[in-house]
């Protein structure tokens, strides 16, 4: 069983419990339900195109840091101009909960996107009743069919899609509904990281997919040889927060590699 195996089968169990304890009409009688979303759509192109990430951990890394508040950082990744943020609720592999989302949600006015291991349509109504404006689909974990109908109901709950592929036999959970096609640069199942397989797989997209550059941008040159192969937005998060100070790393980033 490898890791991303692990995450799911875990997460199938925390679901069951949540369900039980949480129903899914208290989610909807919830602070944030109601709220109009933000569109990462709107901001990606406007801003840096960079949709910086709060994480405290991971499976491949371990504790990448645990010392700094979700509002302290995330603010200062606004304030940096990023385009969204990107804040992990996976709190087993990741260290993360809903209240990292919650504890920001009245203080930025940017769009959220909850990342985790979405394999039920529960998770959807919890994306909406935290804040989260933006949800993420990992093709490895699902089938074609479930992408298209998670998309569906995470448009009618008013949630955009970003849609995580990794080779080129995941191309076939494309629709044309999803909202961004997200290449990531790590394999979840080995961790390994090739910037090039993703320009590979990059290109054989439809030309009218905004596409994401997702995880093991480890510097300036591996962003601008990104940006050079035309993604249009960059989801970055250990290159941060693996500074004490990941708010002034990414101010300093930004300064590099923006015009």
């Amino acid at each position: 069983m490898n890791i991303l195996d692990k995450i799911i089968s875990r997460k199938k169990e925390e679901l069951a419990f949540s369900k039980s304890e949480v129903p899914i009409q208290q989610l909807k009688d919830s602070e944030f339900f109601g709220r109009k979303g933000l569109s990462l759509k709107e901001t990606l192109k406007s801003k840096s195109g960079i949709i910086a990430e709060f994480k405290r951990q991971s499976p491949s890394k371990g504790i990448i840091n645990d010392k700094v508040s979700p509002l302290e950082v995330i603010a200062a990744y606004e304030n940096f101009g990023a385009s969204a943020v990107s804040v992990l609720t996976d709190l087993d592999f990741f260290g993360g909960r809903f209240d990292d989302i919650l504890s920001i949600r009245n203080h930025i006015h940017i769009p959220v996107l909850r990342k985790d291991f979405m394999v039920d349509e529960y998770q959807f109504y919890e994306a909406k009743s935290i804040g989260a404006d933006v949800i993420l689909l990992i093709a490895a974990c699902l089938s074609p069919q479930q992408v298209q109908e998670f998309t569906a109901l995470a448009h009618e709950l008013d949630l955009e899609v970003l849609l995580e592929i990794h080779s080129e036999e995941e191309l076939q959970h494309l629709n044309p509904h999803i909202d961004f096609a997200g290449i990531n640069n790590r394999n979840l199942k080995d961790f390994k990281v090739d910037l090039q397989h993703s320009v590979d797989l990059k290109n054989m997209l439809p030309e009218e997919i905004l596409s994401v550059a997702e995880s093991g941008i480890y510097s300036e040159e591996d962003f601008k040889y990104l940006k050079e192969k035309g993604f249009d937005g960059f989801l970055m998060g250990e290159y941060f927060m693996k500074d004490e100070n990941p708010g002034n790393k990414f101010s300093e980033f930004v300064s590099h590699v923006t015009i």
